[in-house]
């Protein structure tokens, strides 16, 4: 009897364990910031000045998809290699990087939200507000400021990975 018990009982222990969602170290959480309709506006505003026409997502920023790659997009928790270069209205270019290794998550909004629009060998543009950007904080590198605060940010991304 005791044997039957024993049994039944790690039985009953082993369904319940099992009904437990296992733990995949990551904390990220999906990102729902949305832009102020002044800064959308804002962007709108660039996007019609200079001819080009994008999509808004419900997030406020606008993209285009150039190419939508295959595969699975990317998650939060997704490590991502990236190709981009990242560059201000006035056509300064900020940064740029070839197959950068990232996790999604630990991203700027627009990237945790535009990212996920394409999957492995897409490309896509973003053109992001400053509250989906690095907002009312300057950027500086070695002293100098690279990304005034309030920045439009526009991004030229190839999604290189997914893993």
């Amino acid at each position: 009897m005791q044997k039957i018990l024993s049994l039944l009982l790690l039985t009953v222990s082993l369904c319940f364990l099992s009904c437990f969602k296992k733990d995949t170290g990551c904390s990220y959480q999906n990102d729902t910031t949305l832009a102020p309709s002044a800064e959308t506006q804002a962007v709108k505003n660039y996007l019609d000045s200079v001819g080009i026409t994008a999509t808004l997502h419900l997030g406020g920023f606008y993209y285009y998809v150039i190419s939508s790659g295959s595969g699975n997009p990317p998650g939060v928790c997704s490590s991502v290699t990236v190709s981009y270069n990242g560059k201000l209205i006035n056509g300064s270019v900020f940064d740029q990087q070839t197959d950068a290794l990232f996790t999604l998550g630990g991203l700027i909004p627009g990237w945790k939200q535009g990212l996920p629009l394409i999957s492995k060998g897409g490309e896509i543009k973003l053109f992001i507000p400053p509250s989906l950007g690095y907002g009312s904080v300057p950027v500086y590198d070695n002293g100098v400021i690279v990304i005034p605060a309030n920045s439009i940010l526009i991004f030229d991304i190839h999604l290189v990975n997914v893993q």
